[in-house]
Order: structure tokens, then C-alpha cells, then sequence
């Protein structure tokens, strides 16, 4: 589907259906007449600049799509796209950079829309080591590919059948929320890729536990992890509104000590 080829109400009707709301519940959020609404996603009226963003504010639709929706409707777009490079995202960058080097020993790295790296801290580097497949290493590197691939990070995390199952829900949710087709092909890829479930039991989940951990192996002992997302407030920038940051904590003092005792070697060897 192009934005040329479709009308700005038929968009409205699709992000509509998208977060299951009725015309009934849209037009009460937004604070119109329901006949209003029916009638510009019928295409008898046509939506003003404000009120296209009025209903996608409502839809919480994201920035990039906001923009085919004016386009649609016959409007500029809105919100700019810049390069990461571009100067005027130097004090953003700026902001990345310092949450990954003040999050160390722990890992955190940064990823786009479709969740390639963009950048990570020095505690990334030890856990990527034995991948077997060193393409995935070559950018663009597609941090949930990495983590998922046979070839990958998979075969030494712990609890894969648990880790892939939220990995992939957290994709479909994404998928619910923007309808990115490239993101739908790739959660068509991961759910080829084996889910260590074949011949083992799934892992229970612990009564006491608050999270699902990230299990890794790392040599002779087990790193485990738990992960935060962190993204920019209020963005009007579609690049910008597109990044995330995600964090791993240590979620066992082992965990913690492991980290620790890396970061002190990768500091004397430097």
C-alpha cells in the first residue's frame, strides 16, 4: 500500500482498526462528532492540516507514518527526517553516547527502527564472542538476527526458548503499533530460526522472579541479565523518535562481578 494510492480517511480507518478502536471510541478521544469522523474516513470530507494530526495524535501514530498521512490528505510533511550524522542531532548523539560509556561495566547499545546497531559501549564486545557466522558481525548489524541466528548469539544463551519467545512477541507488538514491512519480514525470518525447545523442557518461571532474564553463557559460568528500553521524550524528529537505547543489568551479583572483572582487564590492557 502506497501513500499515493490511498486517501488520508482510509489511512484514519486502517491506524483505527490497528489500536482496535471503534469510530465510537476515536471521535470520543478526539473530541469530535462521530458523523465528522465517519465522514472523513469515508473521503465526503476532507480533514484540515490540524485535524490530521489531531486524530494521529489520538492514534498515537508514529511520527514517519504522521507524515504519509499528510501527505495523503495533501499536506507537507511535518516532522524531519535527518541522518544521524546531521549536526543539528549532535547534542542527541551526544546524549546516546554518554547513557552507553556511564552505563559500563554493564552492556547498553543503541538501535534503530528496525533494530540495527547504531552504537554500543565496550561491555557489548566480550559477549559477542564464538559467533560462528562473522557476517552478522558486519554492519549493518541487526541486533535481534545476531541473538537469534543459529550461527549467532543463540547457541550459548541459556534460556533461548524463553529469550526468543519474548524477543519475538516484543516484534509483534512493534508490528502492531507501525505496520513496518520490513520489520514483518523479519519477524517472518526469526520464527524460522530454532527455538531450543526441541527435546528440553520449557524453563519454568520462578515464583519470586520479576523479569525475563537473559541467560548467557560466557566460558564456564552463566551471565544473567534483565534490560531496560529507553527512548527520547517528546521527539520531532522521525530518526530521533526512532531510537532506543536498551541497557542490560546485572540480575545476579555473579553477573555483576563478571562485568566488573572485565572491564578492569579491558582498562589495563589499554
Amino acid at each position: 500500500m502506497t501513500t499515493a494510492q490511498t486517501s488520508a480517511g482510509s489511512l484514519i480507518r486502517e491506524w483505527r482498526t490497528r489500536r482496535r478502536m471503534s469510530q465510537l471510541d476515536l471521535a470520543m478521544e478526539a473530541e469530535i462528532s462521530q458523523r465528522h469522523l465517519s465522514f472523513v474516513e469515508s473521503g465526503r470530507a476532507a480533514p484540515s492540516r490540524d485535524m490530521v494530526l489531531h486524530l494521529a495524535e489520538q492514534l498515537e501514530i508514529p511520527l514517519r507514518q504522521r507524515n504519509q498521512l499528510l501527505l495523503a490528505a495533501g499536506f507537507a510533511p511535518s516532522f524531519s527526517e535527518r541522518p544521524l550524522t546531521d549536526t543539528t542531532l549532535a547534542p542527541a548523539m551526544a546524549a546516546v553516547g554518554t547513557v552507553l560509556k556511564g552505563h559500563e561495566p554493564f552492556p547498553a547499545l543503541a538501535v534503530d527502527r528496525h533494530w540495527n546497531l547504531i552504537s554500543a559501549n565496550a561491555a557489548i564486545g566480550p559477549l559477542l564472542t564464538d559467533v560462528a557466522e562473522r557476517s552478522l558481525l558486519q554492519p549493518p548489524v541487526n541486533v535481534l538476527r545476531l541473538s537469534l541466528h543459529p550461527n549467532g548469539i543463540a547457541p550459548r544463551i541459556v534460556n533461548l526458548g524463553e529469550w526468543r519467545a519474548h524477543l519475538l512477541e516484543r516484534l509483534k507488538h512493534q508490528n502492531d503499533a507501525t505496520g513496518d514491512p520490513v520489520l514483518v519480514e523479519l519477524e517472518r525470518e526469526l520464527r524460522t530460526y530454532p527455538s531450543g525447545l526441541k527435546g528440553a523442557r520449557p524453563v519454568p518461571v520462578e515464583p519470586s522472579g520479576i523479569v525475563h532474564p537473559l541467560r548467557l553463557a560466557h566460558g564456564d559460568q552463566v551471565l544473567s541479565f534483565i534490560s531496560t528500553i529507553t527512548v527520547f521524550g517528546t521527539p520531532l524528529d522521525v530518526t530521533l523518535s526512532e531510537l532506543a537505547i536498551e541497557s542490560f543489568f546485572p540480575a545476579d551479583e555473579q553477573t555483576r562481578t563478571v562485568l566488573v572483572r572485565l572491564a578492569k582487564e579491558r582498562a589495563e590492557a589499554n
